[in-house]
């Protein structure tokens, strides 16, 4: 199974969280922004993620060294291309969605 994770970094933690193909909530988690503990969650995670997408910000430089050594594939993003993007992409949800999405 494909798995892919997202990492919203800040100065003291990173908000890490990995989806499936479907896009579904595989595991979410707060770790240390630092290379190691990174790389150790990672590897806790049992499953080798397909890809790795690290914001951009005063950290990625160093956290994308450590990690792109330890063998992850990690890209960095700038969150306002991401935005753009998102914005072009239709939603797509089933009616039980849409009815929750409007109350």
């Amino acid at each position: 199974m494909k798995e892919y994770a997202g990492i919203d970094v800040s100065l003291e933690y990173a908000s890490v969280c990995v989806v499936d193909a479907d896009g579904r909530i595989v595991r979410e988690a707060k770790i240390l922004s630092e290379p190691d503990a990174l790389i150790a969650w990672s590897g806790e995670h049992g499953v080798a993620m397909e890809r790795i997408g690290l914001e951009a910000g005063p950290l990625s430089q160093w956290l994308h060294a450590g990690m792109v050594k330890a063998g992850l594939c990690v890209e960095l993003i700038e969150t306002r291309h991401v935005r753009a993007a998102f914005k072009t992409m239709p939603v797509k949800t089933d009616k039980k969605d849409a009815r929750a999405l409007r109350s």
